[in-house]
């Protein structure tokens, strides 16, 4: 059964009931193989790398919030990347956006590369300029929006109009949206990806990727890749990660609050030089974001201006937590350009602007005047006197 309403498809969607108990939650089904009642006789399942019953769960569900084929669980973010990338074929090219998470900037430059699979790194900000990137050897076109982690806007129904007239295989990383915010699929996907350990995980308590295709053809490879490379999501982690994703509508709509609340402040601080924030008015992205996502999610980057230590600012924060990764429910930050960006060349970053002031922040669900407070107090203790 499908829900119109993602907010009842988050806990009623995929398989939600055990059959065969009735149980109102998927069990875990910590088993490694099944048993076969005679030669080729299977009772559905046969080796959990191959199939397992509560990851099954999983994939269904991910792929009905995404209005996709099918779903694929994998065991991290980049471990669903490298299975998708593995589509590719020796000679082939992949543009990317201008700003992306800098491991899959990494897989991509130090992985991928061995293998003869190159990248071009686009501005897909702008589709006449990407469009000039297109050569005959590129093959497919991975898009984050937001972009990590400037939150740059792709328009993606734009891109993929291009990508699809030059017969280009469309990826996008919807990591920080979720389908709950934006459904790339719908605007014209052909795969989309998570890494799950973020939004939909939600509690800092799980590393997890996710991979959603639009057809049946593509559904068959991925599942090919996913059997033979066997980097999959354990029974107990797509338990966990299905727990998540049924409170992921209340966390976002409390997050959302609290990060507008954040990019309010921050861009009235005269201390701020910059904010980059897609739900923000003021933004460049914003009109492009507000046609394809609910709202401009919870993400948001920022510039002190000059006259502030930026080490005095991270150590004079106390609930704010500096930490890599996001999507949890407490508020953390990090440092791009040492943290989550260090694996891209330093004259990439400085050209794409991931300089060396800029701070990155998940808002959490916490009460926002304890964020706020904590983010006045770190900015006045970062003060050169």
């Amino acid at each position: 059964m499908s829900y119109n309403n993602i907010e009842t498809a988050l806990i009623h969607g995929g398989i939600s009931i055990d059959e065969r108990t009735g149980a109102v939650n998927v069990p875990i089904y910590q088993t490694s193989t099944f048993k076969q009642d005679g030669l080729g006789k299977m009772r559905g399942y046969e080796y959990s790398r191959t199939g397992n019953p509560t990851r099954e769960a999983l994939e269904a569900l991910i792929a009905e919030l995404e209005g996709g084929y099918a779903g694929f669980a994998f065991a991290s973010g980049l471990a669903a990347e490298t299975a998708v990338l593995s589509l590719l074929h020796t000679g082939d090219r992949v543009l990317i956006s201008s700003n992306v998470y800098g491991g899959t900037f990494r897989l991509l430059n130090q992985v991928f590369d061995h293998f003869g699979i190159n990248y071009t790194i686009s501005d897909t900000e702008d589709p006449a300029a990407f469009e000039k990137d297109i050569t005959d050897d590129v093959k497919a076109v991975l898009i984050e929006s937001p972009a990590n982690p400037l939150m740059t806007i792709t328009d993606i129904r734009a891109v993929a109009d291009i990508a699809h007239r030059h017969g280009l295989l469309v990826i996008v990383d919807n990591t920080f949206m979720t389908p709950y915010l934006q459904r790339p699929i719908e605007l014209g996907a052909d795969i989309v990806v998570h890494s799950a350990t973020k939004y939909l995980g939600g509690h800092s308590d799980v590393v997890a990727g996710l991979a959603v295709v639009k057809t049946k053809e593509l559904a068959e490879k991925l599942a090919f890749i996913q059997n033979s490379t066997g980097g999959v999501l354990p029974p107990f982690d797509s338990f966990l990660l299905i727990r998540g994703i049924k409170t992921l509508g209340v966390r976002l709509d409390r997050h959302v609050e609290n990060a507008v609340a954040a990019a309010e402040y921050l861009s009235a601080n005269e201390a701020v030089k910059s904010v980059h924030y897609p739900g923000l008015p003021t933004d460049k992205g914003y009109e492009v974001n507000k046609r394809q996502a609910k709202n401009g999610g919870v993400m948001i980057s920022f510039e002190l201006t000059e006259g502030h230590d930026i080490e005095k600012f991270f150590e004079s924060l106390e609930l704010i937590t500096l930490a890599e990764s996001l999507g949890g429910v407490e508020s953390l930050v990090c440092h791009p350009s040492t943290m989550t960006h260090a694996s891209i060349p330093e004259e990439i970053r400085k050209k794409v602007g991931i300089t060396d002031g800029l701070i990155r922040l998940s808002i959490g669900i916490e009460n926002i005047s304890d964020i706020l407070a904590d983010l006045e107090k770190a900015i006045k203790a970062s003060e050169v006197k």
